[in-house]
């Protein structure tokens, strides 16, 4: 395959075939086809799980506002005031007056299976009967950003489920990485970036994960480190129960471009450590300008011993959307990348380019290990 291009888009999208179409007959399109999950199949093909974000056409009629909603097994619209909204964000609208900032989704996301050839270049089969939708009312406004690990022969794969009341991470399961079944929620409220190792550490079961809160206690002004989102670690017996390790895996640094960062790709054995891709956010605009990096972590999980965040691994590739520029919506280049798998000597990374479209990067192994 070429070295980088994007693999799938919203054109690619038959939204005859939406699970949405079972209970709602409005207008809808694809606001983005993105930010894939990616694993090798039993076959030896690859399978992105793309995350679908299906919009309606008309948000707003007879002076509202309107959501997509999830609800006792099946897909309703909710409709909220116009003059009490700002709908200047495609992506969501906020409401005004609440006690705190209340957001509502033009979007519901569900996930997709699209499988490619063992070495990426061309879409075998999309699997529309097997999309993963929500299924309980803690991912009532959709399931996003999936990662997929495989171990020991079992297929794992994390969610955020989005709600009213909570931003989750939902783990699903399953034997041949198409039938995936709901273990329900592993963490809690504000866990949006949760990426499990792909592969044990001793007996143990290991993740990245990434908090969020709407403020943060300043750090000390004689460390290197900074206060914001930061990526730690969590340890499991079973998949299902993490206790988090006390310190922080990747903290931002002061003076660094990028004041946020979360997690990418599970984190990937290799003969120095467990090597990740992480994205970096530099404060910029509305989105902010998001970059992948990779860092290295010990053998046994515990601390970082390599990062660097001077020389990106991806930047997002504006070219690489130029024949569907005309749906681009983010005002800043943002690249998202949420899977590895290896190939050969080379890694095969997979991204969400733009919010828009899946892009693969075929990486040479000796940039990365």
């Amino acid at each position: 395959m070429s070295d980088d291009r994007i693999v799938f888009a919203p054109d690619d999208v038959d939204l005859t075939r939406s699970p949405l179409r079972r209970d709602l007959s409005e207008p809808t399109y694809v606001l983005g086809a993105f930010n894939p999950a990616l694993t090798r199949l039993p076959s030896g093909n690859l399978l992105l799980l793309v995350r679908v974000a299906e919009a309606l056409r008309e948000p707003v009629r007879h002076g509202c506002v309107r959501s997509i909603r999830w609800t006792g097994g099946r897909y309703v619209l909710d409709a909220f005031p116009a003059d009490a909204a700002d709908v200047s964000d495609p992506r969501f609208f906020s409401l005004k007056g609440g006690a705190y900032p209340f957001l509502g989704l033009t979007s519901l996301s569900w996930l997709l299976p699209v499988e490619l050839s063992a070495d990426g270049q061309r879409v075998v089969a999309v699997h529309y009967d097997r999309a993963v939708e929500p299924s309980a009312d803690y991912a009532q406004y959709g399931v996003e950003d999936p990662r997929i690990v495989a171990i020991d022969g079992t297929y794992w794969m994390t969610v955020c489920g989005v709600s009213g009341g909570r931003l989750c991470t939902v783990m699903y399961r399953s034997d041949d990485g198409f039938a995936w079944r709901s273990q329900g929620i592993v963490l809690d409220h504000g866990n949006k970036d949760m990426v499990p190792f792909e592969g044990r550490v001793g007996d143990r079961f290991v993740s990245l994960t990434r908090p969020l809160s709407d403020a943060w206690f300043v750090a000390a002004p004689d460390g290197a480190e900074g206060s914001g989102p930061s990526i730690n670690l969590a340890t499991s017996p079973d998949m299902l129960h993490w206790r988090p390790l006390a310190e922080p895996a990747l903290q931002p640094l002061k003076g660094a471009a990028a004041y946020k960062l979360g997690g990418g790709t599970p984190p990937v054995r290799t003969k120095r450590g467990w090597m990740m891709l992480y994205h970096g956010v530099e404060k910029q605009g509305a989105v902010g300008v998001y970059r992948t990096y990779r860092a290295l972590i010990d053998a046994e999980a515990r601390e970082v011993r390599e990062r660097d965040e001077t020389r990106p691994v991806l930047e997002a590739a504006s070219a690489l959307i130029a024949p569907i520029a005309h749906q681009a919506y983010l005002p800043q280049p943002v690249v998202f990348t949420t899977g590895i798998v290896a190939d050969g000597e080379d890694w095969i990374v997979a991204s969400g380019e733009a919010d828009l479209a899946c892009r693969l990067t075929r990486v040479a192994g000796a940039r990365l290990d």
